[in-house]
C-alpha cells in the first residue's frame, strides 16, 4: 500500500502536466491561430477587369487582415468587359503573377475549375463530350406490310446525334398508361428539386392497370441492327397496329454561368472520365503547366462549385454502366424514357429508381471521384460543394478533401452548411467550408452590413460544423485610386480592401 501511494502522485503530477500542456497549445492556438485555420474569400475577376497592381494590392491586403487565402473565380455578372479576356496570353500571365505574390505573402489559392460558378464547362468541349440526354421518335404502322422508309429524326442539337435503339411493339390500347411526373423519375431534372424529391417518393406510375394498355416486353421487337445510316429501316411488319420508337441521344446543351463570353462553353459529360479529362486539359492542366512548381505550394487546391446545370440520363456507354451497376439490361424498357409504362407499374417504377440509381453513382465515380484523383495526381486538393443536383449528395462528397456550403446573410443559416459538416465526419474530413455571408439586393446587400450584423449568424453556422468561413465576396480591385471600386453586381455582401 505504502508503494502505491508515490506511483499515484507521480501519474496524477504527469496527468496535470501533460493537461495543463494541453491546455496551453490550445490557448496559444486561440491567441495565434495557425495559417490552415485562418478564414479565407471568394475572389472574383470580374469580366476581365484585371491589373498586376489590383492583384498585389489585393493580396497584401488579405495578408494584412489575416485571411489566409483566397479563391478565384472568374464571372461577368453583368459587369462591362475589361481588357483582359479570360485565358489570353494576358490573362495567363496575370493568373501566374498572382499565384507568385500569393507565394510571397504565404497566402493558399484555390481556382475554380473552369470560369463561372456552375460547374464545369467551357469553350473546349466538344458536343460528343458534352452532358448526354435520350431523345425519340415514333411511327405508327399497320401490318402486315412491308416498311421501308427513314425514321423521323429526333431532335438534335448542337449537330450532334447518336442512335441508341429502334423497338417495335404492338400500339397499346389508347395510346397506353402513362407514367406520371416522368421528368421527375427519368432523370431529365428537368424539374425544380423539391419537386422531384416530392414526386419521387408518392408518385406511382399511374393508377390504370388495362393490361391492353401497356407494352409487353414479351411482344416486343428489336429493329436496331435494321437500321440503316441516315435513320432508314427496312421491316416486315406483322399483322396489327405496331408502334416503331426510334431512341437516340443529343447534347442537352447546357454551358456553364456565369462565365465571360471567353469561358463559356458547353458543360463536360457528368458519367464520362474522358470528358472530365478533356475539360481538365482545356483550362486546368495549362494554368498548371504556367504556373510550374508552385502547383500544390502556392495553389493549393481546385473546386467544384454549386451544382446548377440540370440532369442528363445518357452517355455513350450508358447501357454498359447500367448492365454492370443493376444487373439486367436496360434495352426492353427503353419505352419508359417516353412516359409509356412497360409491363406493369412496379416494373417501370423500379426501371426507373434503378435509373436514377446508376445515374448517382456514375456522378460520384466518373465526376466529382474523378475530379478527385486528377486533383491528387497534380499535387492539389479537391473542394466541393456536392447538392442540388441529380446525385447522392453524401456520396459525391466523400471524395473531398474540402467538402463546402453556403449561407446566405438575412438567412437563418443554410442546410448545406450542416450537410457538409455531416460529410466530414462520415468520411473523416478536417475542414467544412462555406462561402459565407452571401447577399443579394434584396436582402443585407447593398453596403448595409457590419460585424455585429453577422455575427450571430456566424455563430450558427459554427455551431452547425463549419470550421472554415470563405466570405462571399471580394471582387478584385484593378484600381488604385476608386472607391467602393468594382463590385459583382447584385450578389454578395462586400469585402474589398476598399471598404
Amino acid at each position: 500500500m505504502k508503494n502505491r501511494i508515490p506511483v499515484c502522485l507521480s501519474l496524477l503530477c504527469l496527468t496535470l502536466t501533460a493537461s495543463a500542456a494541453s491546455i496551453d497549445a490550445l490557448e496559444a492556438g486561440f491567441l495565434k491561430p495557425p495559417d490552415s485555420a485562418k478564414p479565407q474569400t471568394w475572389w472574383h475577376w470580374m469580366n476581365g477587369n484585371i491589373t498586376k497592381e489590383g492583384i498585389t494590392a489585393d493580396l497584401e491586403a488579405m495578408k494584412q487582415i489575416g485571411l489566409g487565402g483566397a479563391t478565384v473565380v472568374n464571372v461577368d455578372c453583368g459587369i462591362p468587359a475589361g481588357p483582359v479576356k479570360f485565358m489570353s496570353s494576358e490573362w495567363r500571365e496575370d493568373f501566374k503573377f498572382a499565384v507568385q505574390e500569393a507565394n510571397r505573402l504565404g497566402l493558399d489559392l484555390t481556382v475554380e475549375n473552369c470560369a463561372g460558378w456552375s460547374s464545369s464547362g467551357g469553350p473546349w468541349n466538344t458536343p460528343e463530350f458534352a452532358m448526354q440526354h435520350i431523345v425519340t421518335s415514333e411511327v405508327l404502322v399497320t401490318g402486315p406490310t412491308k416498311f421501308s422508309a427513314v425514321l423521323p429524326q429526333p431532335s438534335i442539337t448542337l449537330d450532334f446525334y447518336r442512335d441508341i435503339a429502334v423497338l417495335a411493339f404492338p400500339a397499346p390500347e389508347g395510346g397506353g398508361q402513362k407514367i406520371q411526373d416522368l421528368e421527375a423519375k427519368d432523370g431529365s431534372y428537368a424539374k425544380k428539386r423539391k419537386q422531384q424529391a416530392k414526386h419521387v417518393k408518392s408518385a406511382p406510375a399511374t393508377t390504370r392497370s388495362s393490361s391492353d394498355a401497356v407494352i409487353r416486353r414479351d411482344t416486343m421487337v428489336d429493329l436496331t441492327s435494321r437500321l440503316k445510316p441516315g435513320g432508314r429501316l427496312d421491316w416486315e411488319a406483322p399483322t396489327g397496329r405496331w408502334l416503331i420508337l426510334r431512341f437516340g441521344y443529343t447534347p442537352t446543351g447546357r454551358n456553364n454561368h456565369p462565365a465571360p463570353v471567353e469561358g463559356t462553353g458547353l458543360e463536360c459529360d457528368k458519367f464520362s472520365k474522358e470528358a472530365l479529362d478533356l475539360h481538365w486539359a482545356g483550362f486546368m492542366q495549362k494554368v498548371l503547366d504556367d504556373i510550374g512548381p508552385l502547383a500544390g505550394k502556392a495553389l493549393t487546391t481546385s473546386l467544384i462549385d454549386s451544382y446548377e446545370v440540370g440532369g442528363q440520363n445518357w452517355t455513350k456507354n450508358f447501357r454498359e454502366e447500367f448492365q454492370k451497376r443493376r444487373g439486367y439490361d436496360l434495352l426492353a424498357f427503353l419505352p419508359a424514357f417516353t412516359g409509356r409504362v412497360v409491363d406493369n407499374t412496379a416494373a417501370s417504377d423500379r426501371f426507373l429508381w434503378d435509373v436514377r440509381r446508376t445515374i448517382a453513382d456514375l456522378f460520384a465515380e466518373n465526376y466529382y471521384g474523378h475530379f478527385a484523383e486528377i486533383c491528387r495526381q497534380h499535387g492539389l486538393l479537391n473542394a466541393v460543394e456536392p447538392y442540388t443536383g441529380p446525385f447522392e449528395a453524401l456520396q459525391c462528397g466523400a471524395p473531398a478533401d474540402v467538402v463546402m456550403g453556403e449561407f446566405w446573410s438575412g438567412s437563418s443559416g443554410h442546410s448545406s452548411v450542416k450537410l457538409a459538416s455531416s460529410i466530414a465526419h462520415i468520411y473523416g474530413k478536417t475542414i467544412v467550408g462555406a462561402e459565407s455571408f452571401t447577399a443579394s439586393p434584396k436582402v443585407a446587400g447593398r453596403w448595409q452590413e457590419d460585424p455585429y450584423s453577422l455575427k450571430t449568424l456566424g455563430d450558427l453556422v459554427f455551431c452547425q460544423g463549419l470550421n472554415r468561413y470563405i466570405f462571399h465576396r471580394y471582387a478584385m480591385q484593378p484600381w488604385l485610386n476608386r472607391w467602393p471600386g468594382m463590385t459583382m453586381g447584385q450578389w454578395g455582401f462586400h469585402f474589398e480592401r476598399t471598404e
